[in-house]
């Protein structure tokens, strides 16, 4: 009885090897942990819905803990009316983060274009940020200084482990 049940053992840790080599072939990924030099980092957000700007947050604070540079982020999007404001109640919540961030040395930029085609002046803004004439001249000086390019897609992994 002791040979069968070790004959099982040994058959049943045999089979889920060759299921774990047949589901993995290609091994286990790397962890990748070297430091990297700091780097200033210019990040172009224009984004359809202010909500995501939750989003573009924690990129900021993610990018921020390893290239450990100077973060401009230049808005020339739809969600600029997330920091009108008369639009303070409604956004508060991100707002604060993104003035918390600012504190850090994150510097917030926006387009003076897209704010007067949105209807609004520079004062109808929040104080922790500067308006520029164009996004997208600020994002090209920002490049010809050495600043790394950064468009980050909107997009949250969060539960897309279980997703179908």
């Amino acid at each position: 009885m002791k040979k069968i049940f070790m004959l099982v053992a040994a058959l049943t840790i045999a089979g889920s090897a060759a299921a774990n080599e047949a589901a993995a072939p290609y091994g286990s990924a790397r962890l990748n942990t070297a430091q990297r030099p700091v780097l200033n980092t210019v990040f172009d957000v224009s984004y359809d819905d202010p909500q995501k700007l939750a989003i573009l947050y924690d990129f900021i604070v993610h990018t921020k803990a390893v290239t450990r540079g100077k973060i401009v982020v230049v808005s020339h999007g739809p969600e600029l009316k997330a920091f009108a404001k008369e639009n303070y109640a409604r956004y508060r919540v991100i707002v604060d983060k993104f003035a918390t961030l600012t504190s850090q040395g994150v510097a917030f930029h926006m387009c003076g274009n897209a704010l007067k085609v949105a209807g609004y002046a520079p004062q109808d803004m929040h104080g922790f940020i500067t308006v520029v004439p164009s996004g997208f001249a600020d994002i090209a000086y920002y490049e010809y200084k050495g600043y790394q390019y950064i468009n980050p897609t909107p997009l949250s992994t969060k539960d897309i482990r279980q997703a179908e």
